[in-house]
C-alpha cells in the first residue's frame, strides 16, 4: 500500500518498475492483505510503530478513499526520476526505469478512472507535476508520452469542472495527519500550540531585527537580507558546498548526531519534484550505499521578474545556513545515515511524515542553542524565519481544510506572518492543497522538544543532547505519538 516510499525513501528496490495498483479493485486487493496471518512482535513498541502504518493504509485508502481526490498518489506512482540516482548498476536502473514505463498507460486508465472527486483547484495545481512526469522521455517512450498527456486531459478537465471548494473539512485534515502517526491529533488544540508558537517567534523575530538594525521594521531589514544571496545557480552550489563541510564539522566537533557520513551531491531536481524549494533524496537504508543528492529549486525562468525575484530571494544568505542545516546535517542527511545503523525492519523501512520534517526542523533550532555561528546574528534570524513558514504551513493547513481560510488569506498569512512575497507566498499557500498534512514540520518539532523536556525529567544529571540525539534517531522514524513511550524504554 506504500509501493513508491518504500521503494525510493526505504531502499527496497524489488519494487522497481511496479506500480501500485491504484484504481478500486487494486486498493480493496492490498487493504485485504495487511496484517494477514502475522504474529505480535516481541517488542511492543515496535509492535505499535508497525500498527501504526497498517492502520494509516486502512485510513487513507479505506476510510478516505484518498486515490479518488488526490492526484499526487498517482503522480507518485507514475514518477520514474528515483532511477536517476546512483543506488545500484546503471544497466539495472534502465531496466526498472523500462518496465516502469511500460506500466504507465495501465496505470494511467486507472488514475482516470478513479479520480472522480479532485477539487478544481487542486487539479490545477498538480497539472504541471503530470506534465513534468513527461520531460526526458524519448521517441521510444511513445505510449508512456500518450498516457502523460491522457493523464493531463483529464486534470485539464477537472480544473474546469471539479468542485472550486478544496477543503477537506476538518475531521479528515486530522485522520490524514494520523496517517503515520499512531493517533488522531486534536485540531483545535494543534492550532492553539501553532499561533503560541507564532507568537514566541514574532517576538525573536522583532528582537533578531532590532540587534541587526535597531529602529527599522522587520519586513525592511529582511527584505534588505533577501536581496544578500548568491548570483546564480554556480554561485549557489558553490556556497551550498562549503555550508556543508561548516555544518558537518561542527556537528561532528560537539557530538551532535552519531553518524555525518556518506557521499552528498548538490544538483536541480527533476521536474516531477519541483513543488518543492528544496529536499534531500537520500541514500535509502535497506540499498547498497550510495550518494545522495541535495536539490535545489531554481525558480521558473517563464516567471515575470518579480516572481523569480521573490523565489531567488529564499536562498539568501541568511537562510540558506537553515535550509541546509535542515536538509543535510543535523537534519535530513544525519537521519538517514542513522536509519542504515537501526536493526528493526519496522523502525528502519517506516517513516514517520512528523518525525522526518520535525527532526530536521528541530535541528535547525537546535543549532542556535548550541552556538552554531554564534557571533552571526544573521543565522539565529535565518532559523526564525524558516520557523515562522514551517509554523505559518501548520496555522494555513488547519484553516484552509477547515474552511476558516481562503487561498487568497493563506498567501496573505505567508505574506504578513512569514515575511515571503510574491510566488513564495503563493507557492506556499498551495502546497497546502495538495499536501494538507505539511504542518507535520512544525507538529514534529514541538513534540520532539516535548520528548526532550521529558528526557531531562527522567535523566537528571545524565542528559545531554548527544545522547538524547542517538536515542532518538536509534528509533528510526518513530510514529510523532510513540515518542514518549518509545523513550521510556
Amino acid at each position: 500500500m506504500m509501493v513508491a516510499p518504500v521503494r525510493e525513501e526505504a531502499g527496497r528496490h524489488e519494487y522497481d518498475g511496479v506500480v501500485q495498483p491504484l484504481d478500486a479493485s487494486g486498493v480493496a486487493a492490498g487493504l485485504a492483505r495487511i496484517g494477514a496471518a502475522e504474529a505480535p512482535r516481541a517488542d511492543a513498541v515496535v509492535e505499535a510503530h508497525l500498527a501504526a502504518f497498517e492502520q494509516a493504509a486502512r485510513v487513507r485508502f479505506g476510510r478516505l478513499e484518498a486515490h479518488r481526490w488526490d492526484p499526487v498518489l498517482h503522480v507518485t506512482n507514475l514518477d520514474v526520476s528515483c532511477y536517476d540516482r546512483d543506488y545500484g548498476p546503471a544497466e539495472q536502473r534502465a531496466a526498472a526505469r523500462e518496465r516502469h514505463l511500460a506500466a504507465w498507460p495501465a496505470a494511467v486508465d486507472a488514475a482516470v478512472r478513479t479520480l472522480d472527486a479532485v477539487s478544481a483547484p487542486v487539479a490545477g495545481i498538480v497539472l504541471p507535476m503530470v506534465r513534468g512526469l513527461g520531460e526526458g522521455l524519448t521517441g521510444a517512450d511513445g505510449a508512456a508520452r500518450s498516457a502523460v498527456e491522457r493523464f493531463a486531459g483529464h486534470l485539464e478537465h477537472l480544473a474546469r469542472t471539479g468542485n472550486p471548494d478544496p477543503a477537506l473539512g476538518a475531521e479528515t485534515l486530522a485522520a490524514l495527519m494520523s496517517c503515520g502517526e499512531g493517533d488522531v491529533p486534536d485540531l483545535e488544540l494543534l492550532a492553539r500550540r501553532a499561533a503560541e508558537e507564532s507568537a514566541r517567534l514574532d517576538e525573536a523575530l522583532v528582537e533578531a531585527c532590532a540587534d541587526l538594525a535597531p529602529g527599522r521594521p522587520a519586513r525592511e531589514v529582511v527584505a534588505d537580507l533577501h536581496a544578500d544571496r548568491p548570483d546564480g545557480v554556480a554561485a549557489l552550489g558553490s556556497e551550498v558546498g562549503a555550508l556543508v563541510e561548516e555544518l558537518t564539522a561542527f556537528c561532528r566537533a560537539t557530538d551532535l548526531v552519531p553518524y555525518t557520513d556518506g557521499e552528498l551531491r548538490i544538483g536541480e531536481p527533476p521536474a516531477s519534484r519541483r513543488f518543492a524549494m528544496a529536499m534531500m533524496a537520500w541514500a535509502a537504508p535497506d540499498e547498497p550505499d550510495g550518494p545522495s543528492w541535495y536539490w535545489i529549486t531554481p525558480p521558473d525562468p517563464t516567471w515575470p521578474d518579480e516572481d523569480v525575484e521573490a523565489w531567488n530571494a529564499v536562498f539568501c544568505r541568511t537562510s540558506l545556513p537553515a535550509i541546509t542545516a535542515h536538509e543535510v546535517v543535523p537534519g535530513h542527511l544525519a537521519h538517514a545515515r542513522a536509519l542504515r545503523r537501526v536493526e528493526a525492519p519496522e523502525r528502519r523501512l517506516l517513516h514517520s511524515p512528523a518525525f522526518v520534517e520535525g527532526w530536521a526542523h528541530y535541528a535547525e533550532e537546535m543549532l542556535v542553542e548550541v552556538g552554531f555561528r554564534a557571533q552571526d546574528r544573521r543565522f539565529r534570524l535565518g532559523v526564525v524565519l524558516e520557523a515562522l513558514i514551517r509554523v505559518t504551513r501548520l496555522e494555513v493547513a488547519i484553516g484552509l481544510h477547515t474552511g476558516e481560510m481562503s487561498p487568497a488569506e493563506a498567501t496573505d498569512r505567508f505574506r504578513v506572518r512569514a515575511l515571503l512575497d510574491g510566488v513564495a507566498a503563493r507557492s506556499e499557500a498551495e502546497r497546502a492543497l495538495v499536501e494538507p498534512t505539511y504542518g507535520r514540520y512544525a507538529w514534529g518539532k514541538l513534540a520532539i522538544r516535548e520528548a526532550a523536556d521529558g528526557a531531562r525529567r527522567r535523566w537528571g544529571a545524565d542528559f545531554s543532547l548527544p545522547r538524547f540525539h542517538r536515542s532518538l534517531l536509534e528509533l528510526g522514524s518513530p510514529p510523532i505519538t510513540l515518542l514518549g513511550r518509545a523513550l521510556a524504554v
